[in-house]
């Protein structure tokens, strides 16, 4: 076996592994980081296939951006567990069941398309041929209003974050902008006349 064809088994086996930990692991910020791990996984097998645009891509965009928006959303809206967790057991069966016929229609189709494609049946390119300049020529022309419909998307998304953790809380203290501008200065201070001495009048 090539050594090409043993990296894949093992980054495939990692893609795998980790994105079954994203939906097992108990705390959400190690859900996060393990979707990080099979991002990164997923970007190795792009560089086997000699898309190192798309491997860049997924590193800089998925983990560099929106890994960070995940982790920034999981740790300011102070989720549940407890209540996320709430008939994850009964639903069990149910969900592998589903994964399972997923996984089987995607093997299918996969073997069916790409049962007898071989490295050498691949075109061979010229000398001096991009791989980033031609999908970047092809996704600003035939793929131009699919791209600006994703952006956005993830443009809402990203709003849609920001409002969610700028929510009230009650353990919280929180000073309003406008009625701090607005305070005078014999509204916050008081003076009271007391005497100096028991007894005595106060001046």
């Amino acid at each position: 076996m090539e050594a090409k064809t043993l990296l894949f088994y093992f980054f495939a086996a990692v893609t795998v592994l980790s994105a079954l930990r994203v939906i097992t692991a108990r705390n959400p910020v190690h859900s996060a980081l393990f979707l990080v791990l099979a991002f990164v996984s997923a970007a190795c097998i792009w560089m086997l296939l000699k898309a190192e645009f798309l491997a860049i891509v997924l590193v800089l965009v998925y983990v560099g951006a929106v890994m960070v928006l995940f982790l920034f959303v999981v740790m300011m809206l102070d989720i549940n567990l407890d209540q996320v967790r709430k008939g994850f057991w009964r639903n069990l069966p149910v969900a592998a069941i589903v994964g399972v016929v997923v996984v089987l229609e995607l093997s299918a189709v996969i073997m069916h398309v790409f049962s007898g494609v071989k490295d050498a049946d691949a075109p061979v390119q010229p000398a001096g041929y991009s791989n980033t300049k031609a999908l970047g020529k092809l996704l600003y022309t035939d793929y131009v209003y699919p791209f600006e419909v994703a952006g956005v998307i993830l443009l809402v998304a990203m709003v849609a974050a920001i409002a969610l953790t700028l929510r009230r809380r009650k353990d919280a203290r929180y000073t309003d902008p406008s009625k701090a501008v607005r305070t005078r200065a014999e509204d916050q201070v008081r003076l009271v006349k007391m005497p100096s001495r028991p007894g005595e009048e106060p001046r």
